[in-house]
């Protein structure tokens, strides 16, 4: 800046950055401070508030047009009436200041509001006694200088964040969530009793919402929004709620997309939508309706990431906090104009207790007589305050000039009517009154707890939540993509991908897939499926690449370019950073593989080993079975082979796997299956098991131990491995005849993924209770008089008999029945150690059959040790029934010896068998040589 004479009168100079810098600082002060950015105090922007007083100036019980309210906000919102109409709508769609009356839009369909002349708008009973009290209200000068306007609202309510607020400012921005009414206020009565407290987000679009890491609402904070889908059959899907921030039009048209590039699989989605949202969504044949669910969330709107963003003008700055402490800062501002209303009123009593007081002595000791010989009015005022004189120590406050005018305004006729004891009576009431608001100033908090409660009785009721909290499982776009492209290699060349359609077709995958692929000379690389990529040449093996992958193992020979010593390795590969190579058969760049296989469930094979003719090995043939070997890190050497030259390695019959099954887990929290331990142990898993589901409302489902597959908590009553031999006990309510039954069945069905009902259809019948408990108690609890209650415990065999699964079952016959629960018993055990017999196979010929039931009697007398094998099936001969079955393990069960999962024909089925009369002095060993049965 520099100074200079020009023209006689000296101008100031300032550069152009400067005057620049000094307008963006007031642009960007004004958009946060007058536009984007809600006030703490009151949780509103300044066109919010505007509005909000100009339709409590125009109040009169009566709806208004907007177009009306629009004109009237003008007078102190000097920015146009398209920025007011939208502030109004946002307002009216919230649902709690205004109460509206024609087309509002929706928020679920995107639908706009009507045009401003057709629809109209009054303030809610909530916003008049919550929002508005003048003696409270801070004012300034509207912007012409003509009108009174509030600073802020003295809004004695978290009205913030109830409502949620979204700005864009210069510089900065705010993103304040929507929580739920009831919660607010509760969370506010506990700041008030120094209790802890947590508030989360809740829409009206309802859906559900992960919160994990929603931080208190902080910068940086995120919540996870998801739409509510429903399975209404097997190829159909639901959508019920949508999520927050998207509308049934984005979010079906994301839907669209989605099945466009191939990532998800439909046929159809039609939209329902009326009252209720009802998106549906029609399944391609033999698509998962589990997995498309969770493509849904993937790929589409069905899942948004919210990131929150709480900013708030406090003392005319911007600052970001948490909703806790918004909260905080609100209850508070709450008590404190609470506090100031009780000051005010304990103000307005005592000023009417002082004036009566003075009406009774003015007109009781007839002061009102003394004046008429007062020439003057000075005279007049003189001689009344000398008459009040007397009474003047017994007044809270001095009696003033003001005081004594009142009194002699006063007319005749009310000084002719007046009541003593009436005067007295409303004295009275005054003085209760008074004593009862210096009581709730003397417990402040405790009348602002009260103040909270009563709002939650008067407004609570029908504000419950709507959106559901969940904790949501992560998932893996490649495991739920649709398979989209089908993947293509020239081994020889060297390249991969989904365009190289003239070549060797290897299977379907999708494009966001990564392959991993084997090269002959022991190089393994990881790398995205393309059109067409270059990977190096003489390729083995090619496939999807699952990451963290722990069930597929790698089964290699490879030939040592340094000795051309031969190595055998099995290993893993769970994780690897994309189009890194990877050497897996030593370090020497002529190491050669010479078998390789890959399998999905950890099998070790027989692969049988050709030496050279020349070599001086004196076997130059043998065989070698990989479960032999352990399964190691990808980079180790591996076991030696053989030291001498191989012509050719072939496989010579394939394994079974040497992993063993999987433990499974069920997590109720978000109603997936996982194998990290989270949750609920149901069971280890061999391949051909299933998983039985009993739900709530009485039907029950095999499924297999998929990990996407979908349980919701909220659904299941039972959840656990398949046992096709067990016997499930059941308590219900059947509908129709409003009686309580049980009943104990076998699942004798075989199909997967198909739901059962095993209780009666009724709408309103529902499962009480249920057991895999072979013979369970039955506990009982009834009031038979409506008052005490009685238990009984009933072994349930007295009360029911196994039969099938669409048996009614029994009633039970007890009185004002309030509780059933099956408690699990434990059955005798044999007091031996475990028997085994290992390769042994009983031949049986007989022609006695009973019952399905075969008895097979050793040459022995009565009482003496016996055979009895279960449920075998006959294998017709030209002579007689044959049966075999082999017995390589014998183990102590239920107090009885059975053999379980045995071969028999050539089949994998459970054979049970029992051992009765079992001596005492038994040895460990053969049982069967031992009791002359073979």
């Amino acid at each position: 800046m520099s100074e200079e004479l020009e023209g006689g009168s000296l101008q100031e100079q300032i550069a152009v950055s400067g005057m620049y810098e000094n307008w963006f600082l007031e642009y960007a002060s004004y958009v946060i401070l007058e536009r984007a950015v809600p006030a703490v105090e009151d949780g509103l922007k300044p066109v919010q508030r505007r509005i909000l007083h100009a339709l409590n100036e125009m109040d009169d019980g009566r709806f208004n047009k907007v177009a009306n309210v629009i004109g009237q906000t003008m007078q102190f919102h000097p920015h146009g009436d398209a920025s007011i109409n939208d502030a109004i709508v946002n307002l009216g769609q919230k649902d709690l200041v205004f109460d509206c009356q024609g087309n509002w839009g929706d928020l679920r369909t995107g639908d706009g509001a009507a045009a401003a002349r057709y629809i109209e708008v009054r303030l809610s009973k909530f916003a008049k006694e919550v929002v508005f009290n003048p003696q409270t209200t801070d004012w300034q000068m509207s912007y012409d200088g003509r009108k009174k306007e509030p600073i802020t609202l003295p809004v004695k309510f978290p009205l913030l964040l109830a409502q949620g607020v979204e700005g864009i400012a210069v510089g900065l921005a705010t993103k304040i969530m929507p929580h739920n009414f009831c919660e607010l206020i509760q969370a506010s009565i506990d700041i008030l009793s120094n209790k802890k407290f947590e508030i989360f987000p809740d829409f009206q679009t309802g859906g559900m919402v992960d919160v994990s890491n929603y931080i208190d609402g902080v910068r940086g904070s995120r919540i996870r929004v998801r739409a509510k889908i429903e399975e209404l059959d097997k190829k159909t899907l639901v959508v019920k709620d949508i999520p927050f921030s998207t509308t049934t039009t984005s979010l079906i048209d994301s839907i669209i997309k989605a099945n466009d590039t191939g990532k998800i699989k439909i046929k159809k989605v039609i939209d329902n939508t009326a009252k209720d949202v009802e998106i549906q969504i029609q399944l391609a044949p033999g698509i998962s309706p589990d997995v498309t669910i969770d493509a849904l969330y993937a790929f589409t709107d069905c899942e948004v990431s919210i990131s929150p963003n709480a900013c708030v003008i406090i003392n005319e700055k911007p600052h970001f906090v948490g909703v806790s402490e918004i909260l905080k800062v609100n209850t508070h501002q709450t008590v404190d104009l609470l506090k100031q209303e009780l000051e005010i009123r304990k103000g307005e009593l005592l000023e009417r207790l002082l004036f009566s007081s003075l009406e009774k002595i003015f007109i009781e000791n007839r002061i009102y007589r003394d004046i008429e010989e007062c020439e003057t009015f000075e005279l007049v005022i003189e001689t009344v305050d000398k008459g009040l004189e007397p009474f003047k120590k017994d007044f809270y406050r001095e009696i003033v000039e003001d005081d004594i005018l009142r009194l002699l305004e006063i007319r005749i006729k009310r000084i002719s009517k007046f009541d003593s004891f009436k005067a007295d009576e409303a004295m009275r009431r005054l003085e209760e009154e008074l004593a009862e608001v210096e009581f709730h100033l003397a417990n402040l908090i405790k009348y602002a707890i009260d103040y909270f409660k009563n709002l939650l009785a008067k407004f609570g009721k029908g504000r419950e939540r709507k959106t559901e909290i969940q904790n949501f499982n992560t998932i893996s776009a490649t495991v739920v993509a649709a398979a989209n492209q089908k993947l293509y290699v020239n081994r020889e060349d060297g390249f991969i991908g989904y365009g190289l359609k003239k070549d060797e077709y290897v299977m379907d995958c999708s494009d966001i897939d990564d392959i991993i692929v084997f090269r002959s000379n022991g190089v393994c690389v990881v790398t995205k499926v393309q059109d067409k990529v270059f990977v190096g040449k003489d390729i083995i093996y090619c496939s999807v690449f699952k990451k963290n992958d722990d069930r597929k193992v790698y089964n290699l020979t490879y030939s040592d370019g340094k000795t051309g010593q031969s190595y055998v390795k099995r290993f893993k590969v769970t994780a690897v950073t994309r189009d890194r190579e990877y050497k897996i058969v030593g370090a020497d760049s002529k190491s050669k593989i010479t078998y390789f296989s890959a399998n999905e469930n950890g099998e070790a094979e027989v692969i049988q080993v050709n030496l050279t003719a020349s070599c001086k090995a004196k076997i130059k043939q043998f065989d070698y079975d990989f479960k032999n070997l352990a399964i190691k890190g990808r980079e180790s050497m591996g076991n030696l082979l053989t030291k001498y030259p191989v012509r050719k390695i072939v496989l010579k019959s394939a394994g079974i796997s040497t992993l063993g099954g999987v433990d499974i887990w069920y997590d109720p929290t978000i109603g997936r299956l996982n194998r990290d331990e989270h949750g609920i142990h149901i069971g280890n898993f061999e391949p051909k098991d299933l998983i039985l589901v009993i739900s709530k409302n009485g039907q029950y489902e095999l499924t297999n131990f998929e990990l996407t597959n979908r349980y919701p908590s909220e659904e299941v009553l039972y959840l656990h491995k398949f046992n096709p031999n067990g016997i499930i006990s059941a308590a219900y309510f059947d509908g129709a005849t409003k009686v309580n039954m049980i009943k104990r069945f076998k699942i004798e069905t075989s199909t997967v993924d198909k739901k059962f009902h095993f209780i009666t259809e009724h709408k309103a019948s529902k499962l009480l209770a249920v057991s895999d408990n072979y013979a369970p108690d039955v506990q009982i609890k009834a009031k038979p008089d409506g008052k005490n209650t009685e238990i009984s415990l009933l072994p349930i065999d007295e009360l029911v008999e196994v039969r099938g699964w669409k048996a009614i079952g029994n009633k039970l016959n007890f009185n004002k029945l309030t509780e059933i629960e099956f408690i699990a018993t434990e059955t005798e055990e044999v007091e031996s150690e475990e028997l085994k017999v290992e390769n042994a196979e009983l031949k049986v010929e007989s022609n006695e059959i009973e019952s399905e039931k075969l008895k097979v009697k050793s040459e022995v007398e009565e009482d003496e040790p016996e055979f009895v094998i279960n449920n075998l099936e006959e294998k017709k001969t030209e002579d007689e029934p044959e049966f075999i079955v082999n017995m390589p393990q014998i183990e102590k069960e239920s107090g009885e010896l059975k053999v379980e999962s045995e071969k028999f024909k050539g089949e994998s089925e459970d054979v049970p068998f029992e051992i009765k009369n079992l001596p005492d002095d038994y040895e460990k060993g053969n049982p069967g040589e031992q009791l002359g049965l073979f």
